[in-house]
Formats: C-alpha cells, sequence, structure tokens
C-alpha cells in the first residue's frame, strides 16, 4: 500500500470507496462494474480501495437456493480475481461476497485481499430483515490486520449499528475500520442526511478510528438504496461523501490514519483509558437492572 507524504508531516493513506449498481444475478456485470471502480479508484491514488456488500452477487434473493447459486468459496473466483488486480494497481481491495460455506450454508461475508492474496474473511454477525431466511450469521468478531504498516478492520452494513461490536477493533487497535454496505432507503425528515452516516460519524468519533462506509445505488427486485458512501475521520467528520446521492461514483479521501492512535479528546481526556469496564456489568449491557 503506497502512502504520500502530507504537508503537515507524516503519512497519509488515500482511501476510496467505490459506490456501484449492482443487479442481483449478474455476477459477469458485477465483477465487470467493481473493475471499472477500481480502475478509477487506483489512477485516483487510492491504495485503500472498498467496495459494497455482496458485490458480485447482488442482494435482493429470492430466496436461499437463488443466494445459494450465485455463492463461492472464500478464497474463490472473486478473491482470486481481486488478488490479480490488487497486484496490478498496487491496492488493497475490501469488498463483499455471498459465501458458500462449504457444508450447505451461506454467509453475507467480506473480505480484505491484496496481491498475496486473502488477508482477512469476515462474516456478518447482525444480519439484517430477510437476510434471516438466507444466511447463517457469523460467529467471530471483526479480525484487525496489518496493511502496509497501518490496522485495517471491517464488518457489513448492520454490524457497525451496534456499538459494543464497532468497538471490538478499536480496542484491536484499528486505524481504520472498512464497512461494505446495502442501506436500504427509509423516509427521513426533509433537509435530514441519512441516519445511517450519521451513526458512522458517530462510531468514528467515539472511537477515534477513521471508517470507510461503501454503499450501493441502483433499484433492485423493488429495493431502494440510500447512496451515502462516507469516509469519515477520526473525530467523525466526513472528508468525502456523507450525503445520499443515486450516482455510481468514487469517494477518495487522503487519510492521516496515525491519527486513530491518539485516543486523547482533552487534555484530561482519552475514549479508551476512561473506559469503565468493571462497571459495564453483563446485566447492565443486556438491560437488566442491577
Amino acid at each position: 500500500m503506497s502512502a504520500a507524504q502530507s504537508p503537515g508531516g507524516g503519512g497519509t493513506t488515500v482511501v476510496a470507496c467505490c459506490q456501484l449498481r449492482p443487479q442481483v444475478g449478474d455476477a459477469t456485470g458485477n465483477r465487470a462494474r467493481a473493475d471499472t471502480a477500481i480502475r478509477r479508484a487506483a489512477a485516483s491514488g487510492g491504495s485503500v480501495v472498498v467496495l459494497p456488500e455482496l458485490t458480485t452477487s447482488g442482494y435482493s434473493f429470492t430466496d436461499a437456493r437463488e443466494a445459494a447459486s450465485l455463492a463461492e468459496p472464500v478464497p474463490g473466483p472473486s478473491t482470486e480475481h481481486w488478488q490479480e488486480l490488487a497486484a496490478e494497481f498496487g491496492v488493497t481491495i475490501v469488498a463483499g461476497v455471498c459465501e458458500d460455506g462449504g457444508d450447505g450454508s451461506l454467509f453475507n461475508a467480506a473480505v480484505i485481499v491484496d496481491r498475496s492474496g486473502v488477508l482477512a474473511a469476515y462474516r456478518k454477525v447482525h444480519l439484517w430483515d430477510r437476510e434471516k431466511l438466507v444466511f447463517t450469521p457469523g460467529d467471530r468478531p471483526p479480525p484487525v490486520v496489518d496493511v502496509g504498516g497501518r490496522r485495517v478492520s471491517v464488518m457489513v452494513c448492520y454490524d457497525v449499528e451496534f456499538p459494543e461490536w464497532v468497538r471490538l477493533p478499536a480496542l484491536q487497535g484499528a486505524d481504520l475500520l472498512c464497512v461494505p454496505a446495502n442501506w436500504p432507503r427509509f423516509p427521513r425528515p426533509e433537509a435530514e442526511r441519512p441516519m445511517e452516516i450519521v451513526r458512522v460519524q458517530a462510531s468514528a468519533s467515539v472511537n477515534r478510528m477513521y471508517i470507510a462506509a461503501c454503499d450501493r445505488v441502483g433499484m433492485e427486485r423493488g429495493n431502494d438504496w440510500v447512496g451515502g458512501s462516507v469516509i469519515v475521520d477520526a473525530d467523525g467528520w466526513p472528508l468525502a461523501g456523507g450525503y445520499a446521492s443515486p450516482d455510481v461514483r468514487v469517494l477518495v479521501a487522503e487519510c492521516r490514519l496515525d491519527e486513530a492512535r491518539n485516543k486523547s479528546i482533552s487534555p484530561h481526556n482519552d475514549v479508551q483509558a476512561d473506559r469503565r469496564p468493571e462497571l459495564y456489568a453483563p446485566e447492565v449491557l443486556e438491560g437488566g437492572a442491577r
């Protein structure tokens, strides 16, 4: 992964989010659309390139049987292809796949791939709506891996709405959390931003960790999407995106990921050191009274 020197000193990592328009069942077309976006991101200087949830298969499956027909192993054809692109363009690719677990189980998964292959694979733990009729939930925490001297983690879409889950990679030293997403469009008050974006900003701020969330667009079997891709800094402010858009686009931002290692927010406060885990008893976290 390349790093450029910023005027202020220290290294910057160029992160890109490729907001695509996948179509369920069109694996060949989806892969081609992803290829085009990866090339655009690399040409713009991107070194970590994030794609949406279920990039190659599409999202709106009729049932588990259709999903199974579009599933693939990890490693598998898509990850091997992304490995080739990673080597060609000198990038690291984070993307969602419909994973065949090999025993009849299906997973809504995401991978981190570089020129050496699959650095990490993650299976979505918090399944949204009809996903529960198709996928088996994952049972392992988000991985944190070294990418060019930076600590990168991944989770999928609805996972990022659970503060306890986002805290895990932060406590493991993640500088950047990548979130392939398919955010369904819901009504919101006029002039308000999508709540999905607000949650990402809040998660970044309270953990002092960069987050790159890559959404999708395009009507798919009656489902529409937010188109809310965003790259957020460790203070919670958008560096790119941060608003809903119906367009296929590539967002690019220079990220000073070293800033995520400073958890101080005042001379006397640190978002990790100020935690009181001895008071966070299981019955409190689970909503019970003490």
